[in-house]
């Protein structure tokens, strides 16, 4: 109790309040935006963040990484663009009951939904607190090493189809991490000479350009385009009554969001279909999924909002982010000395309960804001694109030149934001770089510091967890090659099947 106290007192300052505030309504205007998303606006946001107060940078990149959910639904379901990526599903049921007159309902839906999930989600969180307090000081070194190399490796393996090209931009990441002026033996690494590298490439310059530029690139190379979403008319508190029919829908789909957020790279998508395939069985009327189904709507969005809170885990625990969002959180922690990890709930723990409320109060203000705002973001949704597209680049800009007052860091930001424009025409992932340069960092500080400890390679897994972990990495990689040889297998099947039947012909 002492410790939601404390936490209660670091939320009841001013600064703490407005920065609430702006995320949350903030990222519920650049959810309903498509072509934004808050990984745009949390790259943007960034350098501004680093000259607040740990709890107020947090609680509002928090803010507009919790929210951007609810208000990526309205796009979704009114004109069947989601705002974000993560509300896709959302529109496979939502927008046809648009269609059908009931755009009220699907909205009241979503935003009902979304609320269960988010404060499902904070619930595990808070249970679980105790049990990451116990754990986190039996993970040493080579423990958070072989948590870093877990998360990569599972980072990389979520991208099904993509496996190859993630895993190479997740090496180019950890390449990055390495440029500049080593810090133990201060000697230069892949400087070639050139001075500006010496100091390494930010990580920040690196965020901005990959997500915030490549952006604006897009918008500003694709055609220009503004949404027309029509006016909602009728009750948006009624889901709440209908929602609870389909409890059983709503909680087994904050579970998935729960679980699936908890490990690093599977993330919303994960959720979201694991979530809406559980529902689709289950349901009465499996055929309606699609056309118009309010289970899958609930399913969709309970999942997705579940996930921000449960990624919080293995951060605030281990000091390991599971996705960009979380990566870009974990800058503002070392930007301020706050190490997340093992000694943050014993040494902050203040700061954690105070992240807790924090997401409590974000998913009340999202709900209440939305209640009496939808229409106002229907007009929102109707900003053209390429307006859109010269805002994030300027802001940008004025972003990546703010850190260090750096023409040179804006180059760079540019060139990749070229790079991320190229990714995204190919339909490559942006993530891994980002989390190859986090997770690249952990590893290689953590590696050196469990090496002079270390007798023989196999000391690294001496200890229960870090024997654990290794294990886990096995596991993941044997499923891995096993689905591989499955489909390799099935492949040649079909080949065979195909060489059969022309040979009958």
């Amino acid at each position: 109790m002492e410790n939601f106290i404390a936490g209660a007192e670091m939320l009841a300052r001013w600064d703490v309040v407005l920065a609430l505030l702006v995320g949350a309504i903030g990222g519920v205007i650049i959810g309903a935006i498509p072509g934004v998303g808050p990984a745009v606006a949390i790259a943007i946001l960034l350098p501004a963040t680093f000259s607040l107060d740990p709890i107020v940078g947090l609680t509002m990149l928090l803010g507009i990484y919790g929210s951007s959910m609810y208000g990526g639904a309205i796009p979704a379901i009114l004109i069947n663009t989601p705002g974000t990526a993560v509300n896709a599903l959302t529109s496979y049921d939502g927008y046809p009951m648009t269609q059908e007159g009931q755009a009220h309902r699907a909205l009241s839906l979503a935003y009902s939904a979304s609320f269960w999930g988010g404060i499902f989600g904070i619930i595990c969180l808070i249970l679980l607190s105790p049990v990451l307090a116990l754990i986190a000081p039996m993970f040493g070194s080579r423990e958070i090493f072989l948590a870093a190399l877990l998360g990569i490796i599972l980072v990389v393996l979520a991208h099904r189809g993509q496996v190859f090209a993630a895993g190479m931009l997740a090496m180019f990441g950890i390449f990055l991490n390495t440029v500049g002026l080593d810090a133990v033996t201060y000697t230069q690494r892949y400087t070639f000479g050139m001075s500006f590298l010496s100091s390494g490439i930010n990580l920040i310059v690196v965020v901005l350009g990959l997500f915030a530029l490549s952006q604006a690139f897009f918008l500003l190379t694709n055609p220009d385009d503004s949404p027309n979403a029509k006016p909602v008319t009728g009750r948006l508190t009624a889901g709440f009554r209908e929602l609870l029919r389909h409890k059983r829908v709503a909680t087994v789909a904050s579970g998935f969001g729960v679980i699936m957020g908890m490990i690093p790279g599977v993330g919303e998508f994960t959720a979201q279909f694991m979530s809406y395939t559980y529902a689709q069985k289950t349901s009465q009327a499996p055929d309606t999924f699609g056309k118009g189904a309010p289970e899958g709507l609930i399913a969709s969005e309970a999942a997705n909002n579940a996930v921000p809170a449960a990624a919080m885990i293995p951060l605030l625990a281990l000091g390991i982010p599971g996705e960009a969002l979380t990566a870009m959180m974990l800058s503002v922690f070392y930007v301020h000395n706050v190490i997340p990890g093992p000694q943050l709930f014993q040494n902050n723990i203040d700061l954690v309960y105070g992240l807790y409320l924090a997401l409590i109060l974000l998913n009340v203000i999202v709900i209440a804001f939305l209640m009496v705002s939808t229409n106002l973001l229907t007009r929102i949704i109707r900003v053209p694109t390429r307006f859109l597209g010269v805002m994030i680049l300027i802001l940008s800009f004025v972003g990546v030149y703010s850190l260090r007052n750096s023409l040179t860091d804006c180059m760079i930001a540019a060139g990749f934001g070229v790079l991320g424009l190229i990714l995204k025409r190919l339909n490559l992932p942006i993530v891994p770089i980002i989390l190859g340069m986090v997770l690249g960092n952990i590893m290689e500080v953590k590696l050196r510091s469990a090496m002079p400890r270390l007798k023989t390679p196999l000391d690294m897994i001496d200890r229960p967890i870090s024997f654990i972990l290794f294990v886990f990495i096995l596991l993941v990689l044997a499923l891995h090659l096993r689905t591989l040889a499955r489909e390799f297998r099935a492949h040649q099947r079909d080949e065979d099947h195909d060489l059969h039947d022309t040979q009958l012909r």
